[in-house]
């Protein structure tokens, strides 16, 4: 896994012209049975795919955290939204809520997530390659592709499957 993590930035940069183009043709002209067949892609990367041994979205990139996030995560830790902002988070340059630093405080030397059950709606749903109205989300995808492999394998076969 190590090995596909150091390569995997260098095959997106050099997939991402050619994503790029696909992407802005399926957001022109979406198919529609996109997202059935992206459901399908997800289910089938990840029963391949072991997030644990990979982890590499909480080492390298952090989530945005809604207002119903912090009050959940601070309720779990037992203190008050407000604490839990100063502990964790900062505003960054689009006045959302991120991590202060990465990798993730919560991440455990072992890859788990020791806030798992309460975690941010943006880690539970990433890599975002099974969300409704995929064609919508073609700039976050082009991101994703370089930080998680499942994603990146998701794209490819998406462009095998789908001839625009």
């Amino acid at each position: 896994m190590k090995e596909e993590l150091e390569e995997l930035p260098k095959k997106a940069r050099e997939k991402h012209s050619e994503n790029k183009k696909f992407f802005a043709k399926l957001k022109k002209k979406p198919s529609k049975k996109l997202d059935y067949l992206m459901q399908e892609l997800h289910e089938e990367e990840f029963e391949r795919t072991d997030c644990l041994s990979c982890a590499n979205c909480c080492k390298t990139t952090g989530p945005l955290f809604t207002n119903t996030d912090i009050e959940r995560i601070a309720k779990h830790f037992r203190l008050k939204p407000s604490q839990f902002i100063a502990q964790y988070l900062r505003v960054d340059e689009d006045n959302d809520y991120v991590l202060q630093q990465v990798p993730c405080a919560f991440l455990g030397t072992d890859n788990y997530c020791s806030i798992y059950d309460v975690r941010p709606k943006a880690c539970r749903e990433f890599p975002h390659t099974d969300r409704k109205k995929f064609h919508q989300i073609g700039n976050l995808t082009l991101k994703n592709v370089a930080i998680c492999p499942a994603a990146f394998n998701i794209v490819e076969e998406m462009k095998k499957k789908i001839k625009l």
